[in-house]
C-alpha cells in the first residue's frame, strides 16, 4: 500500500520496517485484503493490474483467484517493496504473478489491457488523482471495473489511539496541509465523485467496518505504526524529547483497551468504491 507520489514511501526506513513486520502486518491487513478481493469479484482467466501494490496485496491474493489462465501485475514506484512482493509470490509458487516498477500517473500499458484494476490504500496518495484515474480508465477493457479500498475518517480506533494521542499533546495539524492524506476519501461520496469525474460509469461506494487485528502486543503496534505511517512523520518529529516517554505510555495504554488474548483487535472503518469503463 504505497504512495505513487511520495518518495519517502520507498525509502530504506520504511523498507526495514516492512521487512521486520511483514508477517504481522500481513496478518493485520488480511481481512481488509479479503474484503477488497471479494468486492472485486475476480474470475479465472482475468488479466489484473494492482496499483500501488507495495509488498504485494491484494495482487498475491488475486493471483490465486484468476489461475490458471489469468495473470496479475503488481505495480508500484518502489522497486524494493516490489521485490518483497515477488519473493512472497515465489514462496506461494504463483507463476502468474509479475511486478512492474512504474508511476500510476503514467501506466506503461496499452489501451484496454486489463479486465480488472485494483488498489488497496493507494488512491488517496496519488499526487494528481484525476490523471491517475484517467490512466486506470484508459488501460481497462470496455465494461471492466476498477475497485478501490481506502481509509474512512481519522476518528476511528487504530488512528485515534495512536496518532490522535500524539496530536493532542503536540498540537498543530495531524497531517501537513496539502500533503499526503490517508483520509482524503474518508467522507462518503468523495471517491465516487472523483471516479465520475474521470469518466467511470456504474459507480458504487460503501463504508464498512472490518477486523483490523494485530497478532501481538500493544508495544509492537505502536512501533510498527511509527515506522510505516510516513504521512505522520512531521507530527512525530514535533514531539519534544522530554514528552516522548509519557506519550508512549499513554498511546500503549490506549491501544491495550483493544487487547483480546494475545492480539489487539481494532475495527477498521474503510471505504470500498468501484466504477466501470
Amino acid at each position: 500500500m504505497t504512495a505513487n507520489s511520495t518518495p519517502n514511501w520507498g525509502n530504506s526506513y520504511r523498507l526495514i520496517a516492512s521487512e521486520k513486520w511483514k508477517a504481522k502486518s500481513a496478518a493485520m491487513g488480511r481481512d481488509v485484503t479479503e474484503a477488497l478481493v471479494e468486492y472485486a469479484r475476480p474470475k479465472p482467466g482475468m488479466k489484473v493490474l494492482d496499483v500501488a501494490s507495495g509488498t504485494g496485496e491484494p495482487a498475491i491474493s488475486l493471483s490465486s483467484r484468476v489461475r490458471p489462465a489469468g495473470r496479475v501485475t503488481a505495480l508500484d514506484l518502489s522497486s524494493e517493496l516490489l521485490q518483497i512482493a515477488a519473493e512472497r509470490a515465489q514462496q506461494r509458487k504463483l507463476t502468474n504473478f509479475s511486478i512492474r516498477q512504474a508511476d500510476a500517473h503514467e501506466l506503461p500499458f496499452p489501451h484496454e489491457s486489463f479486465d480488472l484494476v485494483t488498489s488497496r490504500f493507494g488512491v488517496m496518495f496519488f499526487k494528481n488523482c484525476q490523471r491517475a484515474l484517467r490512466e486506470v480508465h484508459r488501460v481497462l477493457k470496455p465494461g471492466a471495473r476498477t475497485c478501490f479500498l481506502v481509509w474512512g475518517p481519522f476518528e476511528q480506533p487504530y488512528w485515534s489511539s495512536t496518532m490522535g494521542i500524539v496530536a493532542k499533546h503536540v498540537g498543530g495539524p495531524v497531517l501537513v496541509p496539502g500533503g499526503a492524506d490517508p483520509f482524503k476519501f474518508g467522507s462518503p461520496g468523495s471517491l465516487s465523485a472523483e471516479l465520475r469525474k474521470a469518466g467511470f460509469a456504474n459507480i458504487e461506494e460503501k463504508t464498512t467496518t472490518l477486523p483490523w487485528t494485530w497478532p501481538g502486543t500493544a508495544e509492537e503496534v505502536w512501533e510498527q505504526a511509527q515506522a510505516v505511517a510516513t504521512p505522520f512523520l512531521p507530527l512525530l518529529q514535533r514531539v519534544p524529547a522530554e514528552q516522548r516517554s509519557a506519550i508512549d505510555r499513554e498511546v500503549i495504554s490506549a491501544i491495550q483497551q483493544y487487547a483480546n488474548g494475545d492480539s489487539i483487535q481494532f475495527g477498521a472503518v474503510v471505504v470500498l468504491a468501484s466504477g466501470a469503463r
